[in-house]
Parts: C-alpha cells; structure tokens; sequence
C-alpha cells in the first residue's frame, strides 16, 4: 500500500505553496483539486499588492507560475473532488470520487466561496444575468448596464474593471461608506461610470429569460426603487469551504478552521491554509506564507 507523506486538498495560492515547500522536502505529495488550479486567485485581473511585482500581475499567471513551480518540485496534481476524510491507524483516508488516498499528513486548502444574497430571482438568472466572477464574465457585459453588490475590497475592485466592458457600473452598498482599501475608494469616486447607491440593499432580481432589472430598498427610509440592468455581480463576503472536516476538527461559529501559529488543527496530523483558516487578512500573501509554514509543520511532524 502506497501512502503519501503528505496530501495538500485544495489548489489554490495556499495548496500551490504548501506543494512546492512540502516536495522541495523531498516528501511525497499530491495535492487533489477539483477544479482549475488558482482558487479565487485565478478570477482576478490584476494583482497589485503581492511583494515583487511592481506593476502587478495577472491572478491567472501568477498561479500558473506557482502551478509551474511546484510540479517543477515533483509535485504530484490530481484532478479530483475530495469528498470525506477517514481517520486510520498511523495514517488517514481521503475519499475522492476518484478513489482513495492514504496519507500521513492533510494539509486543508480548500479555501472559501462567494456568500449568495439568498434572494428571489438569483439562482434563477444564475449563469444568466447573475455571476460572481467579474473577470470570468465580464466582456459579456459591453456597452450594457450592470450592477455590483457590496461594498469591500473585491466589490469595488471589480466594478472598477467592470467599466473595461459596461457603459454603466451600479455600486449598490448597505451602509453610506464603502469598507473598500482607500486607494480603491478614490480611483472609484473619480471613475465617472460608476454610480453609487448607498444604503441599499437589493431585494429581488428580475427578468424574463435573462436579468432585466433589480429591485432595491433603501435600509433608511423603506422605500423601494426599480434599476435597469442587464447584469448583477455579488461581492458580499466569503463562506468557508470546510464541509469536508465538520465534525472532525474545531471549527468557529463562521466554519472557518482554528489553527494555531504552525496550522496545526485541533486534530494532529490535520493542518490547514489560506482563506479557510480563521485568521485577520485574507490575501494571496497570507495563503502563501501559511501554505509554506504548513509544509514544513507536517514535516516536522511526520519526522515525530
């Protein structure tokens, strides 16, 4: 029976990091990934603040390089979904719909998805209308109206590349300020096709075959208004892809996965990464330094 030292479960900047200190190591790895390797990395345009890259770069070529990287090491890549975790005698079990995976060590990178706004018409014109990922679907969107959702870093980031494509960008927030880094503030205060609702909330979407308008209520005073427009694009926070070890590891109220300083979980040989982990910043360079310190955690661990 073959058994890996280490199994990294998720192929995001986190996993990608983990993967490339973990093989540097010379320790047997495979990281299985569902989809594109990347995560949520890999939807964004342009990178600004990842240390060495002055003019920034792009989120898809920054993970592909980081991909290049680690199977450069010897990283083994599985495209599969991992499904359940079975804890062993010595080792533990991943289930894929792939097959099984026995293994010393988990390192947990599934990081964490798009939060839905839970209203009427949304899974209805999802994939028509409805979308989560500006950069994926943008250019669908040129000389129409289209409206963004929220208020923090990745909404305004995302309307600001928006106007690449639409003639209009509604930025539609709940509160009368943006929570947005200041310097993404101004460069969306100044861009005169977005438009800024403030203090609204978007109540139901609607449409025939596709989205056609929005129905927004104003928190302050109650009253509604009907928006025009060929496109909505969520930006209201994140959720943690931690359904995999609920019940198995300690999680906080949110499902995001406690660790401590070295990613250790609450259950040994169990180690987690990135954006899944309850921590202060989610950002590519915190994925990356935790993918790095989680690597060499299990390290010292299978070698104990």
């Amino acid at each position: 029976m073959s058994i890996y030292d280490v199994t990294i479960i998720g192929g995001g900047p986190a996993g990608l990091a983990a993967g490339i200190y973990a093989s540097r190591a010379a320790l047997k790895t495979v990281l299985i990934e569902k989809g594109m390797p990347g995560g949520l990395a890999a939807s964004t345009e342009m990178i600004e603040n990842y240390p060495g890259f002055a003019e920034g770069i792009g989120g898809p070529e920054l993970m592909m390089q980081m991909d290049a990287q680690a199977r450069g090491f010897g990283l083994e890549v599985q495209s599969a979904n991992a499904e359940s975790i079975i804890e062993g005698e010595g080792y533990f079990t991943v289930i894929t719909d792939d097959g099984e995976i026995k293994t010393k060590t988990i390192i947990l990178t599934t990081g964490a998805q798009s939060q839905k706004l839970d209203i009427p018409g949304e899974a209805k014109f999802h994939g028509r209308g409805v979308s989560y990922c500006a950069t994926c679907d943008g250019a669908f969107f040129k000389g129409k109206e289209v409206a963004v959702v929220g208020g923090g870093d990745a909404a305004v980031e995302e309307a600001l590349y928006l106007t690449k494509f639409a003639s209009r960008v509604h930025l539609i927030h709940r509160r009368d300020e943006l929570r947005a880094t200041k310097i993404l503030q101004q460069r969306a205060q100044v861009n005169e096709q977005i438009v800024f609702h403030w203090s609204n909330i978007v109540e139901e979407i609607r449409g025939e075959q596709t989205v056609q308008e929005i129905l927004l209520k104003n928190v302050v005073t109650g009253q509604t208004s009907s928006l025009k427009v060929d496109g909505v694009f969520a930006y209201v926070g994140t959720r943690p892809v931690s359904e995999i070890v609920s019940g198995l590891i300690q999680l906080n109220p949110k499902g995001y996965i406690v660790t401590d300083d070295e990613m250790h979980t609450s259950k040994p040989g169990i180690f987690a990464a990135g954006d899944i982990r309850q921590k202060l910043l989610r950002q590519v360079v915190t994925a990356v330094a935790d993918g790095a310190i989680a690597a060499v955690a299990a390290e010292k661990y299978i070698e104990q």
